[in-house]
């Protein structure tokens, strides 16, 4: 990434008194960057877990992976819910099409119209923790966004820095264009979904740890999740779901089940606005997607929140 090597050429000059003086220091830098993806590459390739230093930014990045992969016990006081973050970013982080960390860390800081201002990381990582995680934001200087963000920059080793990435995102797709039925949906959640989350999407647990997780309920994600909108369930569904399996369901049953999955009540919008479903609605919702929340399903209001 832009500015590794003028890291490397300043630890080089820092280093070298030290060095006349006789006293012998490990090297603790990250890895030379590689390359970025190729033209006749399409997917950006990060770097191999065998590929890190056994030094102290190694163990910081191997921190972060653990954090990664298991947030619910490496991170547990700042969750909420049944989520881990490889949930939604598959592979590790790794998986194009699935928000990889290496498309994301370049990218920032970044204009967020979510919150109408400009992020850093860190800001973005703290909002996954808040929303996806229904928890609270870890302190910026801490130990699990320091080794979140140690993860999210190894993974990015060469890319290039605010330059949009082929598999950046969940690749979108169309709505039906009847539009999206529950009643569908909930037949597709059946035959494909209901295996590994539960009848009623209350995820599958062992040993006392969620393995798949909750998608609807106390333990999911809030209504401030991206998530909640169904346009972008669909996007990662279609790509990703049923695991292992992704790209088998047609686009409409992506919507269709992505509806289904986000017409049940979750965990409130903890940017609820004088307590009113309305008000946050006309605020943060109403031009967010598409969403259900403050609608009327099956004549219940959504969004009024789980306990």
């Amino acid at each position: 990434m832009n500015g590794k090597p003028k890291l490397a050429l300043l630890a080089a000059c820092v280093a070298t008194p030290v060095l006349a003086a006789g006293v012998a220091m490990d090297d603790q830098s990250q890895l030379t960057p590689k390359p970025a993806a190729t033209a006749n590459s399409t997917r950006f390739q990060p770097p191999r877990e065998d590929d890190l230093p056994d030094n102290a930014f190694g163990k910081l990045v191997r921190e972060g992976h653990a954090i990664f992969v298991d947030t619910q016990t490496h991170a547990a006081e700042y969750v909420g819910n049944g989520m881990n973050c490889t949930n939604c970013h598959l592979e590790q982080g790794r998986k194009a099409d699935s928000a990889p960390l290496w498309a994301a860390y370049p990218m920032y800081p970044a204009y967020r119209k979510k919150n109408d201002k400009v992020n850093s990381y860190t800001e973005r990582m703290q909002g996954c923790f808040q929303f996806s995680m229904n928890g609270k934001a870890p302190p910026a200087e801490g130990r699990v966004i320091n080794a979140l963000a140690a993860y999210s920059y190894w993974l990015a080793t060469g890319a290039p820095t605010g330059k949009e990435l082929p598999g950046r995102a969940y690749p979108s797709i169309a709505q039906p264009k009847g539009g999206y039925d529950i009643a569908r949906g909930k037949v597709v959640y059946a035959q494909n979904c209901a295996i590994c989350h539960g009848e009623n999407g209350e995820g599958q647990k062992a040993a006392g740890h969620y393995v798949f997780p909750p998608l609807w309920g106390k333990d999911s994600f809030n209504w401030g999740a991206g998530m909640h909108r169904i346009n972008t369930a669909a996007a990662f569904i279609k790509e990703n779901m049923p695991l292992g399996k992704g790209g088998t369901l047609s686009d409409d049953d992506a919507w269709h089940v992505a509806a289904f999955m986000n017409s049940h009540e979750r965990p409130q919008d903890p940017r609820l606005v004088d307590g009113s479903i309305d008000k946050t609605r006309e605020r943060y919702h109403a031009n967010d997607g598409v969403n259900l929340y403050g609608v009327r399903v099956d004549g219940v209001l959504l969004g009024q929140g789980t306990n």
